[in-house]
């Protein structure tokens, strides 16, 4: 609302997909999909969110993760990052700690996050 002043910061939104392929162990057998989405939510407390999504449309690159950008970001022209094929601890330790650095259009993004970036 007009004229309102934020009290409390806001975070990023952090999506993980869970549906047909993304968080499927017959299809990634070596990976803890529910570990991962503990992981997400111990390492980025509030203001950030973790929440879990239905299908993303992109199965060839499960597991995708989706970081929004706080709200003011947003409001400046940062844009959702997509990342595919995050079955590894250290992709899903950069992006948690790209997050709590302010994440997209606050945080430059570390290099090896560019790996995994998807490009829709």
């Amino acid at each position: 609302m007009p004229g309102i002043k934020r009290t409390t910061p806001a975070g990023c939104t952090v999506t993980v997909c869970r549906d047909c392929c993304c968080g499927n162990a017959r299809k990634h057998p070596k990976v803890d999909h529910d570990g991962q989405l503990v992981r997400l939510r111990e390492s980025l407390p509030a203001p950030h969110q973790v929440r879990v999504s239905e299908c993303l449309d992109a199965c060839a690159e499960a597991n995708v993760i989706v970081v929004h950008p706080e709200p003011g970001a947003r409001r400046r022209g940062a844009r959702a990052v997509w990342f595919g094929l995050v079955g590894d601890d250290a992709v899903e330790e950069d992006i948690a700690a790209w997050v709590r650095a302010g994440g997209p259009g606050v945080a430059p993004m570390p290099a090896i996050l560019e790996l995994s970036v998807l490009r829709r």
